[in-house]
């Protein structure tokens, strides 16, 4: 897949056939309108491509670093090309870019930039200042400058977002099974091993403190998980700590893994993790006896999760 970091680089795309979105996650309900578009690619020799934005608009125009999302810029990339993407334009948001008109983003960024063969958009879908532009407008341009115009139905869109609405709920308290068969993939997050209290290999359960590369990506809801996690490329089983520590009268949110039959030294170092199942709520115990107890069962219920997905490949 080519990638373009703003409108003006993609001169070598032949005939975009294109469509424009966040595609948060590039969930099942997202599947239905790519595979659309590489149909529309066939039909008019021409080449998929996406016009997605970053960072997030409402991080540009509220300053709200609130927003959770389902997949991270990079995650996107790789989600998209898996889709079969040909190409992906990843244009900056910026606050000037936002004051575009809708007739001044036709014309500068769609028609003299990238010049679709054809251009598919979303029941309702609205662009430019105010979000003035529609589906009418584009369409009025399309036989003066010759490009193919493709409404996607209500049906189509309520599908993308009743998907994304059920994926970030499903994950706020922990159903991996919900999300991920809406995903048609498995959830996952990254980022760097940092320095811990190291309170559980007094226990025999030592555990990796893991600090998210992206503020904005949505963390699943606390609780105990049965997960994978992937090391230099190589997968090994594990359960996972999201929440307070309540035992240890824990202050600050964490996320730890314990990794099984593992004993390198990994800090500094990148990890991802991939949640299969939720295994139960957080809870305080009485004390780390009684702690180090429910870790066992933990560890023995993890890997009966794990053994279902053995031949899954994340």
């Amino acid at each position: 897949m080519n990638i373009f970091y703003h409108t003006n680089e993609n001169k070598k795309i032949n005939n975009p056939i294109i469509t424009i979105g966040t595609f948060d996650g590039v969930h099942l309900g997202h599947k239905k309108l790519i595979n659309r578009l590489n149909e529309l690619a066939t039909k008019f020799d021409g080449e998929s491509t996406i016009l997605t934005f970053h960072p997030h608009p409402r991080i540009v125009l509220a300053n709200d670093y609130s927003i959770r999302l389902l997949s991270t810029i990079d995650e996107k990339k790789q989600l998209l090309e898996k889709a079969g993407i040909k190409n992906l334009i990843i244009h900056p948001f910026t606050k000037e870019f936002s004051e575009l008109t809708s007739i001044e983003f036709i014309e500068q960024i769609l028609l003299n930039s990238i010049k679709p063969k054809a251009i598919v958009i979303g029941y309702n879908h609205h662009f430019g200042k105010n979000r003035e532009g529609s589906f009418e407008q584009l369409k009025s341009y399309s036989a003066t400058h010759n490009f193919y115009i493709e409404e996607i139905s209500a049906f189509d869109i309520n599908e993308i977002e009743i998907s994304s609405t059920r994926i970030r709920n499903a994950l706020s308290i922990g159903d991996l099974k919900t999300a991920n068969s809406y995903l048609g993939y498995t959830y996952s997050i990254s980022g760097k091993v940092v320095e811990g209290k190291k309170l559980g290999r007094t226990i025999g359960y030592p555990t990796a403190n893991i600090e998210a590369e992206d503020k904005t990506k949505l963390i699943p809801g606390d609780g105990i998980y049965a997960v994978h996690v992937k090391h230099k490329n190589v997968f090994y089983k594990g359960m996972l700590s999201i929440g307070m520590n309540p035992t240890v009268n824990g202050i600050h949110k964490t996320i730890e893994v314990h990794i099984f039959d593992f004993n390198f030294d990994i800090y500094g170092t990148n990890l991802v993790i991939y949640f299969f199942e939720k295994l139960r709520n957080e809870a305080k115990f009485a004390g780390l006896d009684e702690l180090k107890n429910q870790l066992h069962l933990d560890k023995v219920n993890s890997l009966k999760v794990l053994e279902r997905f053995d031949d899954l490949k994340n």
